[in-house]
């Protein structure tokens, strides 16, 4: 519901996003006023004071950020909206951080900015405060849904809150249990991660609870548990669903009463843990078919965020890829590899079934396996539509030349056929053995029967010198 008559003040150094919101803000019958520096604006509110301000976060002399800080002890009741073009979760804890109502990334649908002030205003009116975050984490994107997930990060910032995060496997949910963590008031203690389902049954309680000497055969000293070691701080207990019946009745009872006994013991251990749980399921069906307990559900459901499937993100794709080439590299000490324009749009179109962790694992094999500096439609694997350049069989290869052969003669090319072969026959012939040689070009010359000289006139004539530079021995 909008809410007209309310003044909103716009510090904006863009004269085209000024201009907009205030067109806009005039329709919605709010009392705009815009300034084009932060300057400007502290000089005004000497005399008056807005209901809602929407500043940018890169501005010259005085940024988004230094005017929110400065806002804080003059007006800490004024609600503030962040706008940015950086909409990375380091600017979207920024923001919060400084006390912002809201982060808005540009580019924004004007009607949802419109939404937002009115919001923000009658926010105001009823004494809300903003949510603040301990400290940024890393996360990557730039896609709608990613942006959604820093929101929530911001707004739960300043809470224990339990959070259940949702999502297909491999889309980065302890990622954002991690940056949950990290931008909390419990930081500085410590994150324990665990995955439920890859500890077998029977031992799964003593991994959560710990054990007593003797508590079974083999238990030949006490063992601390996660929920202990994580005391203090933050649980993360990925694959949540794929608990047993008897462990949910546990770990309900430590969550509504905050202690447990460990297994055999008979002392009641006391904890301050926030959990941060995990699924690729559907809960509330796995409830229905009495699989979890309804009870469990609603307990770890306080909070929920959706982390998306890499398919529907696909403007993140080649950003992500570029950032996990850079890993691997530094992780093995070798210059990181980029992507050819052929092989970053197969990368696009491909739908990511494993979605960032199959990324992340492809960006790492790609690094050893590529020869080159440049990663081509070569080196991508088929299922990414990758370029089979070498043929299963002898004699299919030289089938194939011959229908070309013929295909050429029949088409009474002037260009005579070796002229046009030798080149492309070479070329296949020197990126096979420079791949088999991991660019090591004297290892590839013998492979090619030539001398190193030799390939690397060859290179130089094919224009792949620059793609094999200084690649190895």
């Amino acid at each position: 519901m909008i809410t007209p008559g309310i003044s909103v003040w716009v510090v904006d150094d863009d004269e085209s996003v000024r201009w907009v919101l205030e067109q806009a803000l005039k329709q919605a019958h709010m009392i705009p006023r815009c300034f084009d520096s932060a300057a400007k604006f502290f000089a005004a509110l000497d005399d008056a004071r807005p209901d809602v301000l929407v500043t940018d976060i890169r501005m010259p002399e005085v940024s988004g950020l230094e005017l929110l800080e400065r806002l804080g002890t003059r007006e800490p009741n004024l609600p503030v909206i962040v706008m940015t073009a950086h909409s990375d979760l380091d600017s979207a804890v920024a923001a919060y951080k400084g006390g912002a109502f809201e982060y808005l990334p540009k580019p924004f649908d004007i009607d949802e900015a419109v939404e937002l002030v009115s919001r923000a205003a009658q926010a105001n009116s009823s004494g809300s405060e903003a949510e603040n975050p301990h400290q940024p984490s890393m996360l990557i994107g730039q896609a709608p849904a990613m942006q959604e997930v820093f929101r929530a990060i911001g707004r739960l910032s300043r809470t224990s809150m339990t959070v259940l995060i949702t999502g297909e496997s491999g889309t980065g949910k302890e990622l954002v249990a991690r940056a949950l963590h990290e931008n909390s008031p419990r930081a500085n203690k410590p994150f324990v991660a665990l995955n439920t389902s890859a500890i077998a049954a029977e031992l799964l309680e003593s991994e959560l609870f710990g054990h007593e000497k003797g508590a079974f055969t083999g238990a030949d000293q006490r063992r601390i548990g996660r929920f202990e070691q994580a005391d203090g701080g933050t649980l993360f207990l990925d694959e949540i669903g794929d608990m047993s019946p008897a462990l949910q009745t546990r770990l309900l009872r430590v969550l509504a009463e905050n202690e447990f006994f460990r297994v055999g013991g008979q002392q009641t251990i006391k904890v301050d843990v926030r959990v941060i749980a995990a699924t690729h399921q559907d809960l509330a069906r796995a409830v229905e078919a009495g699989r979890f307990r309804e009870d469990l559900f609603h307990r770890l459901n306080v909070m929920r965020i959706e982390a998306p499937p890499l398919r529907t993100r696909r403007e993140d794709i080649l950003e992500l890829a570029r950032f996990y080439l850079a890993q691997a590299a530094s992780e093995l000490s070798l210059v990181p590899k980029t992507l050819t324009t052929e092989a970053a749009q197969l990368f696009l179109n491909y739908d990511w079934p494993g979605n960032v962790r199959e990324l992340v694992n492809l960006c790492r094999r790609l690094t050893v396996t590529a020869a080159g500096r440049e990663i081509t439609a070569y080196d991508l694997p088929t299922e990414l539509g990758g370029v089979v350049s070498e043929s299963a069989g002898g004699a299919e290869w030289t089938s194939g030349l011959a229908r070309w052969a013929a295909g050429r003669l029949a088409s009474e090319a002037n260009r005579p056929l070796l002229d046009e072969a030798r080149p492309a026959f070479e070329r296949t012939l020197i990126e096979a053995a420079m791949r088999r040689s991991h660019g090591k070009r004297l290892q590839a010359a013998k492979l090619l029967g030539w001398g190193r000289n030799t390939l690397t006139r060859k290179l130089k004539e094919l224009g792949l010198d620059e793609r094999y530079e200084s690649e190895g021995a």
